[in-house]
């Protein structure tokens, strides 16, 4: 299995970790280990949706068509004649 260490993490955010952890019965390893495998798996999950997201990044500055996503449809190639 893998391991890593986390540097620099502010003081009370480890604080509410630990309290978080306690809260749960589980000590701070253990809570941490849960969290990131359910936020890892989640993400895994959740398929992006980049038109989506270039829309919502270009609103702010004027787009207004939407981008349709075309994940699942099949594309036909240009043709040059």
């Amino acid at each position: 299995m893998a391991q890593f260490t986390v540097r620099n993490l502010e003081d009370d955010i480890h604080q509410k970790l630990r309290d978080m952890a306690q809260s749960q019965g589980q000590n701070l390893e253990e809570f941490v280990r849960e969290l990131l495998r359910k936020v890892a798996l989640k993400c895994a999950a959740t398929p992006s949706k980049l038109g989506t997201k270039i829309s919502n990044r270009f609103a702010k500055i004027g787009l207004i068509e939407p981008i349709n996503e075309l994940r699942g449809r099949l594309i036909a190639p240009p043709r040059f004649e």
